[in-house]
């Protein structure tokens, strides 16, 4: 049986920000990987207005039991009154690449 993977989604306001945030997760072994995705326009509903943002999306490959650790790294190190942090579950994926992302994160606390 394979380690519960999970991808975590976030978005920043800007590539440099997120490759810092990324290059962290991937060192501290709370991520075995995390894509920076390409710029995207987000349109969203914020104090009572419609707002537009261009960002860029992160997600994080992960294991279920470090879901708190990142969600703490995430909170810390990210510029947004109310980031978005989703945990998406990975129902089924290719056996060794779930061991891959087991291998090469940390023990959980």
């Amino acid at each position: 049986m394979t380690a519960a993977a999970i991808l975590i989604l976030t978005t920043l306001p800007d590539r440099v920000r997120a490759e810092e945030i990324a290059s962290a997760l991937v060192r501290e072994r709370l991520a075995a990987c995390v894509a920076i995705g390409a710029a995207t326009r987000s349109i969203y509903h914020w104090r009572g207005k419609v707002e537009t943002a261009d960002e860029v999306t992160l997600t994080v490959k992960t294991r279920r039991d470090l879901y708190t650790a990142v969600e703490a790294a995430l909170r810390a190190a990210h510029p947004y009154e109310l980031p978005e942090i989703l945990a998406v579950p990975v129902i089924d994926g290719y056996a060794p690449y779930i061991g891959w992302i087991a291998a090469e994160t940390k023990p959980a606390d």
